[in-house]
C-alpha cells in the first residue's frame, strides 16, 4: 500500500538518503520549496504541496502548508468512521509521516547584529503546526522533527512497521521540541521588546533518588540532555547501588574542583559534605590519592573520590580497608574495574569520557524561595598579583600558590586552605577550613590545627619506616615555613595573620580590599609574612 510521508526541512542533514529510503518502502513524497529542489535534485519524484493544496505557496512563502487538505490528511482519526467520511467527501488523502524541523531562530537570534525583522522571519509558523497535528495523532502518524531519528525509523520499517513505541517517543520528542522553540521565542522577544528576562528551562527523566538530603524528603535528578562535556548527565554507572541527593551534591563539588585545578598531573580530590577534604597532584595515580588522603583521613571515611586518570591497579590496591561511596573516573582499568567490584557491592563507580572536555554552561542556578538567582560561573584565580610587604613572595611559589587558591574557591566559605609542594612539582591540600561565619576560626581552630594533625600522622609513619633526624616540632615548623595560605576574601582584621603566623604560616594569599588593608600589611611586615594581594574574591555558599 502506497503511503504518504510530508517532508520540509529547514537543517537538511541526510534527508536525501533517508527519502530515499522512504521512496523504497513505498512513501510518496509531498515537499516544499528548498527541500522540494534538493530532492528533486537528487533524483527523487516530489509532489509539490501546491499539487495537493490547490493553492501556490504565497506571501514568500509564509502560507503554504496551513490548509485542510495538509491538515486534515494528518489529524483524521483512521477508525473513525465519520472522519473517513468526511475526508472522502472533501477529497481529502491521508498524510502517514511528518518529516519536519523548524527555522533556525535560536540560531539567528544568538548572531551579532541581528535585527528584529531578521528574527521574526525566523519565526516558523507553519512547521510547528504540522508537528504538533502530527504528534496529535501519532497511531496514525509518524512525525520526525530531529535527523538523528532517520535511522530508527529506518531500521524499523525494514524490519516490517514502524512500531508504536517509536511513534510514542517521536510523539514527545515533537511536543518537546516545539514548547522549547516557543520558550526561546519567548526568551528573545521579551527582552527586545518589553525589557524583561525570561529564564526557561528545559530538564528530562526526573529519576527518582532514594531520598533527598535527609531520609524524610523525596528527590529526584533531572537532565540537561543540551549539557555537553563532563557531567552528572553524561555519566555512566558501572556498577554499585543508585545514588542519593548528597551523592549528587559531593559529585558536581569533586568535578568542578578538579576541573578548576585544571593539572596536566594526575590528579585525585576527596569530597566529603561537599567540601573538598583531600586534594593533591602526583607523579602517579597511586602518588596523588595517597597525598591526598594524607589531607585528611578522618574525614576521607565514606567520602567521593574524583580522578583526572584511567584508574589504575595500583591505585585500586591503596583502597583496601578504606570505605569509600563513590569513585569518579574518566575510565577503569579492567583488572582495577573487577578489585573495586569486588570490594563491594554498594560502591558506586561512575565513568565519564568527556573528563577532559571544558564545560560548556556559562551560569550556575540557585533556587530561593520564591525565585531562582543567575550568575556566571566563578572562572580564573587571580586578577592581580601584588605583594604588598617588605617579606617578598617567590616565584618558586607559583605553582603551590596557584594550587592552594584552586582548593580554597571550592571550599565553602569562609573558607581557608593550606597547601603543601610535598615533592618537587606536586601538591596536596594539607589542611583547610571551611563554612565558619568568621575567617579566624577557620584559620586557628579548623585549617592550622587540622594541617598539623595530617602532619603528626605523615611524621609518624615516615619515623616507623626510617627514623626522622628532628623532631616532629622541628619538623612542622620547617612544612610550615614552606606552605603558601589561600583566603577566599579579604581579612576584614590583622587577627588571621596573627593566627597564621603564630602557625608558623609565611606565606599567605588574599584577594585584599579591606578598609583595613593598612593594618594588615603593617602586622604581615611586623611578623615577617609575606602576603599577596590578588583582587580576586571565591566565595562559595
Amino acid at each position: 500500500m502506497v503511503k504518504r510521508a510530508l517532508i520540509s526541512v529547514s537543517d537538511k542533514t541526510g534527508i536525501v538518503d533517508f527519502t530515499k529510503t522512504l521512496v523504497a518502502h513505498n512513501f510518496e513524497i509531498i515537499s516544499t520549496g528548498g527541500t522540494a529542489k534538493t530532492l528533486r535534485e537528487a533524483g527523487i519524484s516530489v509532489m509539490d504541496i501546491s499539487d495537493v493544496t490547490g493553492f501556490p505557496e504565497m506571501m514568500d512563502g509564509r502560507v503554504k502548508t496551513l490548509h485542510p487538505k495538509i491538515h486534515g490528511g494528518i489529524l483524521y482519526l483512521r477508525d473513525n468512521s465519520q472522519h473517513v467520511n468526511q475526508a472522502g467527501t472533501h477529497g481529502i488523502s491521508p498524510i502517514d509521516m511528518v518529516v519536519v524541523n523548524l527555522y533556525p531562530f535560536k540560531e539567528t537570534v544568538a548572531k551579532d547584529g541581528v535585527t528584529l525583522n531578521d528574527a521574526i522571519e525566523n519565526i516558523d509558523i507553519g512547521g510547528p503546526t504540522l508537528l504538533r497535528a502530527a504528534a496529535k495523532n501519532y497511531t496514525f502518524v509518524t512525525v520526525v522533527c530531529d535527523p538523528a531519528d532517520y535511522s530508527k525509523i529506518e531500521n524499523e520499517l525494514k524490519a516490517g512497521e514502524i512500531t508504536l513505541s517509536l511513534k510514542e517517543k517521536l510523539m514527545v520528542k515533537a511536543f518537546r521540541h516545539t514548547a522549547d522553540y516557543d520558550g526561546a521565542i519567548d526568551t528573545y522577544l521579551s527582552r527586545t521588546l518589553l525589557q524583561e528576562k525570561v529564564k526557561r528551562f528545559s530538564f528530562v527523566g526526573g529519576e527518582k533518588l532514594r531520598y533527598g538530603e535527609n531520609w524524610h524528603q523525596d528527590a529526584s535528578f533531572y537532565k540537561d540532555v543540551r549539557c555537553g562535556g563532563p557531567s552528572l548527565s553524561n555519566a555512566t554507572q558501572l556498577h554499585g547501588k543508585e545514588l542519593s541527593y548528597n551523592n549528587y551534591i559531593d559529585i558536581d563539588n569533586a568535578l568542578l574542583t578538579l576541573k578548576d585545578l585544571n593539572s596536566e598531573n594526575p590528579s585525585v580530590v576527596i569530597v566529603k559534605h561537599n567540601n573538598p577534604c583531600g586534594l593533591a597532584t602526583g607523579k602517579t595515580l597511586k602518588d596523588a590519592f595517597l597525598a591526598a588522603w594524607d589531607g585528611d583521613p578522618v574525614s576521607a571515611f565514606g567520602s567521593i573520590i574524583c580522578v583526572n586518570r584511567i584508574f589504575d591497579v595500583e591505585t585500586a590496591k591503596c583502597l583496601e580497608k578504606k570505605f569509600i561511596e563513590i569513585i569518579i573516573a574518566p575510565g577503569f582499568d579492567k583488572t582495577a574495574l573487577e578489585i573495586l567490584k569486588n570490594k563491594s557491592e554498594s560502591l558506586r563507580l561512575l565513568e565519564l569520557k568527556d573528563f577532559e572536555k571544558p564545560y560548556d554552561n556559562e551560569f550556575t542556578y540557585k533556587h530561593v524561595t520564591g525565585g531562582l538567582l543567575e550568575q556566571t560561573r566563578d572562572i580564573g584565580l587571580f586578577e592581580k598579583w601584588d605583594c604588598v610587604t617588605k617579606a617578598q613572595f617567590p616565584d618558586s611559589k607559583s605553582g603551590l600558590s596557584k594550587f592552594a587558591m584552586s582548593a580554597c574557591k571550592c571550599i565553602k566559605s569562609n573558607s581557608i586552605s593550606i597547601a603543601f609542594e610535598y615533592e618537587s612539582g606536586y601538591y596536596m591540600l594539607l589542611g583547610m577550613g571551611a563554612g565558619q561565619p568568621n575567617r579566624v576560626d577557620s584559620i586557628r581552630k579548623l585549617g592550622a590545627p587540622k594541617a598539623c594533625a595530617n602532619l603528626k600522622i605523615m611524621y609518624d609513619r615516615m619515623n616507623a619506616v626510617t627514623p626522622m633526624k628532628i623532631s616532629f616540632d622541628e619538623y612542622k615548623t620547617q612544612v610550615f615555613s614552606e606552605c603558601v595560605m589561600a583566603s577566599d576574601a579579604f581579612f576584614p582584621f590583622d587577627d588571621s595573620v596573627v593566627y597564621a603566623s603564630e602557625a608558623g604560616l609565611k606565606y599567605i594569599l588574599s584577594p585584599g580590599g579591606s578598609i583595613r588593608d593598612d593594618e594588615v600589611i603593617a602586622t604581615a611586615n611586623r611578623l615577617g609574612v609575606s602576603l599577596v594581594f590578588t583582587g580576586m574574591r571565591h566565595f562559595l555558599h
